[in-house]
């Protein structure tokens, strides 16, 4: 009979995966409403910027591009691309075990 893997060990590699992709998903949010000129003074528009704010809040203003649009993408896309990167390589590495 084969070893089965532990359910709890994939339930925490699914909840690591999800909560990197939420993660991911706020930040991108933020750049596409930022591209998109949404309106400040809606509250999703500002809940979103503080949230991806707090996210990115490492890579935020990391690069020095001259036009605001690309710091934005570089800066925030960054920080998803991290969070995307290391939350499904952590949740990879517990479903091997």
């Amino acid at each position: 009979m084969p070893l089965r893997r532990s359910s709890g060990t994939n339930q925490a590699a699914t909840v690591i995966t999800v909560v990197a992709d939420v993660m991911a998903g706020i930040i991108g949010l933020w750049i596409l409403m930022y591209l998109l000129d949404a309106n400040r003074a809606n509250g999703l528009v500002t809940f979103v910027q503080d949230a991806a704010r707090w996210l990115a809040g490492w890579s935020y203003d990391l690069f020095t591009f001259d036009e605001s649009w690309a710091r934005v993408v570089a800066g925030y896309g960054l920080a998803a691309v991290v969070y995307l990167f290391i939350g499904h390589a952590a949740a990879g590495r517990l479903r091997r075990r």
